[in-house]
């Protein structure tokens, strides 16, 4: 008999990325008068998805009637109506709290291990040493043995939007910690796991990056799809010839998650061209552009994975990191690029800053090898993990007759042109 899986579970699947998740570890390390001292551990497993700014958000109801009454680490967004409490004010009163990370800065009486990255955490692909958040908690009227203490539920995750579905929390074998001399070991007194995976479909109606396409083969210029991003907000995009252009890029009020798109005939916040640039006897060249269309927001940390099946032969790339993406141990398919940290890591703002450019060199397979049939441009495309929107295939530059004795000038001559024209457009 096959196994059923709910829409809300097919939606959350990701065939790039099978087994990425977000897991919360949550580990009680001792008893108090009236509660426990908790350390709530975020790990993202995910491989190319990160949390970047404004940062997680992590919510859940209780069970009975705790409250927090103090945070190392985090804070809580409200604290509810602690009027009951005279002598000891609670940190937070409410039934269903929801928790954030510090700010990098915070005071050193406020901190916690792993923690004050304002929420930001890496994808376990990209750098698993800054793919862990951690704060303490000291919850009260909660019960103070393994018997009375009841897990919470409903578990919620924004990173930073919407799009995490959390399962219901699993009590798990007590995780082991090494003191901080490392000489003993110690262990949580219980410990009860919470899995959250996230689904593109549920964090937005429609795409949120488009990709575009051209080669050295061909003078046309494929663009991203018209309102591939949707175009119901075309009434609040931003013109060539408005005000807000011409003041210097950064000096725009901002606010966590505003939005002001240039405005574009696919309305995306986020371009990928990818452009066949050059063909060598024994290898060809493809040039990737990304381009920020969004004059509110900075992409820190970004990654890009492409699908491609030449991707199985990447001799070099020049100015982005590259890591491969093996899914499933026979298909090496799918390549991860992420920027140069203080160099190409923060793809800024829509202006001079907000276009950032590599270029990949891969070595031809003469038996899989060819330029036809749209074969040279990638089959799937996603950026800070959500996948793009691609042209419809009719619509790709396709090989004329004549090209198989193009010239290596012949070459560089259309593709600089056409990538100029990628500014211009």
């Amino acid at each position: 008999m096959f196994p059923v899986f709910n829409d809300q579970h097919l939606s959350a699947y990701d065939p790039l990325d099978p087994t990425g998740n977000v897991t919360v570890k949550w580990d009680i390390m001792s008893w108090t008068s009236d509660g426990y001292i908790a350390i709530v551990t975020l790990f993202n497993f995910q491989t190319f998805r990160h949390f970047m700014k404004p940062g997680w958000t992590i919510g859940w109801t209780w069970a009975k009637k705790e409250i927090i009454w103090s945070i190392n680490g985090a804070q809580a967004v409200e604290q509810g109506d602690c009027s009951k409490f005279k002598a000891n004010i609670p940190h937070s009163c409410k039934r269903s709290p929801a928790v954030v990370d510090l700010l990098p800065g915070a005071p050193f009486n406020q901190q916690f291990g792993n923690c004050c990255k304002g929420g930001v955490v890496a994808a376990w692909g990209q750098d698993p040493s800054a793919a862990v958040s951690q704060f303490q908690i000291t919850v009260g009227l909660s019960g103070t043995s393994n018997k009375t203490v009841k897990l919470p539920k409903s578990f919620t995750l924004l990173g930073p939007g919407p799009g995490y579905t959390c399962g219901p929390p699993k009590m798990v074998p007590s995780t082991k910690f090494l003191t901080p001399d490392g000489l003993r070991r110690t262990q949580a007194l219980l410990t009860w796991n919470v899995t959250c995976t996230y689904s593109q479909f549920m964090a937005r109606k429609n795409p949120s990056c488009c990709v575009s396409l051209s080669s050295f083969y061909n003078q046309i210029l494929t663009p991203c799809p018209t309102c591939a991003c949707g175009c119901q907000n075309n009434g609040t995009c931003v013109n060539g010839d408005s005000r807000i252009l011409q003041l210097p890029v950064g000096n725009t009020t901002r606010k966590d998650n505003s939005s002001l798109l240039q405005c574009t005939h696919h309305m995306c916040p986020v371009r990928v061209h990818w452009h066949v640039k050059v063909n060598y006897k024994e290898y060809w060249r493809v040039k990737i552009a990304i381009t920020n269309f969004n004059y509110m927001k900075n992409f820190s940390t970004w990654t890009l994975v492409v699908q491609h099946p030449n991707l199985n032969n990447v001799t070099q790339v020049f100015s982005f990191e590259y890591k491969p993406l093996i899914a499933y141990d026979s298909i090496n398919d799918t390549a991860m690029f992420y920027g140069m940290k203080n160099y190409n890591d923060e793809l800024m703002e829509a202006g001079p800053l907000g276009n950032l450019q590599s270029e990949v060199l891969l070595q031809k397979d003469q038996n899989t090898f060819t330029f036809k049939q749209g074969w040279a441009f990638p089959r799937k495309v996603y950026f800070n993990g959500d996948e793009c929107m691609l042209p419809p295939p009719d619509t790709y530059p396709f090989l004329p007759n004549s090209a198989h004795g193009s010239s290596h000038f012949f070459s560089m001559l259309i593709s600089t042109l056409i990538f100029l024209l990628t500014y211009i457009w």
